[in-house]
């Protein structure tokens, strides 16, 4: 935030349908199908982002993303988190993943509790659309999504993150 500012982005990701995944194909899918989630996250967000799993099926990244490239870059995330996984026996899983976005620009703060917040609200607000929403001064105003992130690990502080 410090060396980026407005141009700093909070991503939150959510895997559409991974419990279908994960019970249906077994955990070992449901593994592999989180590693290429991470990996295609840390490949798209490049090298200087922070990339994480917050647990479970969500991830978050924080990155310099331009208010320019900003729709560019997020549709790109998209296409990528929706392209199939190959697991281990051959096969191929479809997969998806809802994307909400916060940023310093457009919500008039630095504060990373409250992007992390809003761009939570933005996933939601858009789940299962197969687009990426980004955070609104109304996303920021709610406090939770149904309590989701209250006391959970990794949430509380940043550097944490499971």
């Amino acid at each position: 935030m410090a060396r980026h500012g407005d141009t700093t982005a909070v991503i939150m990701i959510d895997a559409d349908k991974f419990k279908a995944i994960n019970d249906g194909l077994g955990h070992a899918a449901g593994d592999t199908v989180l590693a290429a989630f991470g990996a295609r996250l840390t490949a798209w967000a490049g090298p200087h982002a922070a990339v994480g799993r917050l647990g479970g099926d969500e991830f978050a990244v924080v990155l310099q993303l331009t208010a320019s490239r900003r729709a560019q870059r997020l549709q790109q995330l998209v296409r990528m988190l929706h392209t199939p996984v190959a697991l281990d026996d051959g096969c191929t899983v479809d997969v998806a993943a809802s994307v909400g976005a916060a940023t310093p620009d457009v919500l008039g703060t630095r504060d990373l509790t409250v992007l992390q917040r809003a761009a939570d609200a933005a996933l939601y607000d858009g789940k299962h659309s197969g687009r990426a929403v980004v955070a609104t001064a109304t996303h920021a105003a709610t406090p939770s999504i149904n309590g989701r992130r209250t006391g959970r690990p990794g949430t509380a502080v940043w550097g944490r993150a499971a």
